[in-house]
């Protein structure tokens, strides 16, 4: 919703984006449609890097806004409806946890950010630490023995012993 640049992508996301784009116009925005005609489906950062464009330099191209204000994705909209195949990039379905690759290791570290406060807040009511929140998400990219790992180290360290 923030920020210089739109979400990260992957390079193979591009190619999922353009198999899929004729079945996630019809959930996105008209000023989103407009720019993905004017420059495809992805732009690049400052650093040169792949990202989602975004609309009047603000808000990703691929953001809607339920009848409520509640930003969600065309994207992810168009795959719930069984319309693509494609669920939405990697970095959308891991938020807010961000991935700063390094030659050895990735690190995965929560991006505290003021937009996220409400979700935050009901995870706390509800006793759904991020984690277990996005959990479907860090198995898309890391594997399921990786988060049954991250399960344990996070409930050794925590006393808890139970996932």
């Amino acid at each position: 919703m923030e920020g210089d640049a739109g979400a990260p992508l992957d390079e193979e996301e591009i190619s999922e984006l353009e198999d899929n784009i004729d079945y996630i116009k019809p959930f996105m925005r008209n000023e989103g449609i407009e720019i993905i005609d004017s420059i495809g489906v992805f732009d690049y950062d400052s650093h040169g890097q792949f990202v989602t464009p975004l609309v009047n330099g603000a808000e990703c191209a691929y953001v809607i806004f339920t009848d409520d204000g509640i930003a969600a994705c065309a994207i992810e909209k168009a795959w719930e409806a069984g319309k693509s195949d494609f669920r939405k990039p990697v970095s959308c379905h891991l938020y807010p946890v961000r991935i700063s690759k390094y030659r050895e290791f990735d690190a995965v570290n929560y991006h505290q950010w003021h937009v996220c406060r409400p979700a935050l807040e009901l995870g706390k009511r509800l006793s759904v630490p991020v984690y277990k929140f996005l959990r479907d998400s860090l198995i898309r990219k890391y594997g399921e023995q990786w988060y049954t790992e991250l399960c344990e180290a996070i409930e050794k360290k925590s006393g808890t012993g139970k996932r």
